[in-house]
């Protein structure tokens, strides 16, 4: 029997349930480290302070390398925000796997779902919109997101908005649903092999789960790295 998400009807709209606690629970999470390794800063960071400052200077780092000096104050919490909940949601469902007898699944990594991811990207391609908008005024964002260097580039200038979307989300998306779906293929050989699977499954489940959080870590990073070239497009003025 397939496996399936936990689904709940609010008026004519499924929503998936799974997902929802999924996310709430990485939202919960994120706030969590933020919010110890926050408390009682020092001059002279030690343990959890030195965590959070690492995370925060690494992020800082990617968007200077996209963003001009001036804007880097500007966008780095978003960043940063964006990398740690992106890393929490890949990394949480490698913790463990709740099945009920019904085959219903009540834990994976919410990024492991399309609409998530998809939507994630759809999120920050509307907000770098918005701060193009905001930093440049309408008028002059609009000729230089789409009409530079010539007018007869708008349709492609058009189509790349969704393509971007398309691709950010969906290269999350494979990245991570492939890893889980490879860990269930492993579960799913020691419950049907019993026993004797165990010393084939046991280094196999072990590598790939290093693996995912190497992957997941990746996309973290390729994720907050290519919003931040998206938002250099709109906010920047092109020559």
């Amino acid at each position: 029997m397939e496996e399936r998400s936990l689904l709940f009807q609010i008026g004519p709209i499924w929503f998936d349930g799974t997902v929802i606690l999924m996310t709430l629970l990485t939202c919960i999470i994120v706030f969590a480290v933020v919010f110890i390794c926050t408390r009682n800063l020092k001059m002279k960071p030690t343990g959890k302070q030195n965590f959070i400052e690492y995370a925060i200077d690494f992020v800082r780092g990617i968007v200077s390398d996209q963003l001009p000096k001036k804007d880097i104050n500007n966008y780095h919490f978003l960043g940063f925000t964006l990398f740690l909940f992106i890393l929490v949601a890949n990394e949480i469902g490698l913790v463990t796997k709740i099945v009920t007898a019904d085959e219903i699944n009540l834990w994976k990594s919410p990024t492991a779902d399309p609409f998530v991811t998809l939507s994630l990207a759809l999120m920050v391609i509307l907000l770098t919109h918005y701060f193009g908008v905001k930093e440049l005024g309408f008028k002059t964002y609009f000729k230089n997101s789409y009409l530079t260097p010539v007018s007869i580039i708008l349709p492609i200038k058009l189509l790349e908005e969704f393509t971007n979307v398309i691709s950010l989300g969906l290269r999350l998306y494979g990245n991570i649903f492939a890893g889980e779906v490879l860990l269930g293929l492993i579960v799913s050989m020691v419950n049907n092999m019993g026993w004797l699977a165990l010393p084939l499954a046991i280094p196999l489940e072990m590598i790939w789960i290093g693996f995912s959080l190497f992957i997941g870590a990746i996309q973290a990073y390729v994720f907050v790295t290519l919003t931040m070239v998206f938002l250099s497009h709109k906010i920047e003025l092109e020559e």
